[in-house]
């Protein structure tokens, strides 16, 4: 199950990574999440409605429900701190300091107040891995992004380790259902609210993004954290939250090699080996 949970992760990653790239090259950053979120939730509903009438329309118990409702306020204040973050600074230095900073978070809480354990192969690969993050994230470690970067990992260590608890509470695709659903109310809401407070203007010189592109972020964002939920269900959080932040090493690859952000190239780089290594560790 491990090996399995792994491999969920890593794919997940993938699609990770893809919709940050988009996210960042739309110009406004949070009104494609507004339109994501609405494509992630039809998306959800229209591949997820026929399972539920099929396995007897199943429902989500009060406790699981409530937890959904909490990782859902944590994902849309995450969406909030990322796309401040990425109007700040390049993307080569908000993706690997906001998902670098995760894991650690992530790890500290499943070992240390979820009681999880790993086998000793398992921890060198969580050692591994996460000197392979932090190596890319303190390479570029600066500038106006950095707290909004680094507040954005809180977050995701937040609501990584609630869903870690509400997901094995009920069917992991019901879960995400409706965690999407619910950040597709919250993020307009909180739109609305930002800008009647004058703490948000959409810029008027960038075109909103086409839903065609929304649909392609929602669609990822949606199966991405679908793969996530799943390999949480399978295996300790401490292995798939470090497992997921893979996208970091391909982004930091990206920014070097496609953006020309060529500055501590080495470092990254080298933090890409110890990353793979720590994953191969960890599928063990």
């Amino acid at each position: 199950m491990i090996a399995l949970a792994v491999g969920m992760a890593l794919v997940a990653a993938v699609f990770h990574g893809t919709w940050n790239v988009l996210v960042k090259v739309s110009g406004d950053p949070i009104t494609t999440f507004r339109r994501a979120s609405y494509m992630a939730a039809i998306v959800a509903t229209l591949s997820l409605g026929p399972a539920w009438l099929i396995f007897g329309r199943p429902s989500l118990v009060p406790a699981s429900a409530g937890l959904c409702l909490v990782s859902s306020l944590l994902e849309t204040t995450y969406l909030w701190l990322l796309s401040t973050a990425y109007r700040r600074g390049e993307l080569s230095a908000v993706y690997p300091i906001a998902r670098g900073s995760a894991p650690l978070l992530s790890v500290v809480v499943g070992l240390a107040l979820l009681g999880e354990r790993l086998a000793t192969p398992q921890l060198v690969g969580v050692g591994l891995l996460l000197a392979g993050i932090l190596s890319v994230t303190l390479s570029q470690a600066r500038g106006r992004a950095t707290l909004p970067a680094l507040l954005t990992g809180v977050a995701i260590a937040a609501y990584t380790s609630v869903d870690r608890v509400g997901v094995r509470m009920a069917s992991p695709w019901l879960y995400a259902w409706l965690l999407f659903t619910l950040m597709a109310i919250e993020l307009p809401i909180t739109i609305w609210i930002a800008s009647a407070l004058g703490l948000y203007r959409q810029p008027r010189d960038v075109a909103p993004p086409a839903w065609s592109q929304s649909t392609v972020i929602g669609f990822f964002f949606w199966a991405g954290y679908f793969l996530v939920l799943w390999a949480l269900s399978l295996a300790p959080l401490a292995v798939v939250a470090p497992v997921r932040e893979v996208a970091i090493v391909a982004v930091a690859v990206w920014g070097v090699w496609r953006l020309r952000e060529r500055e501590r190239a080495a470092v990254k780089l080298s933090g890409a080996v110890a990353t793979l290594a720590g994953v191969a560790l960890l599928a063990i």
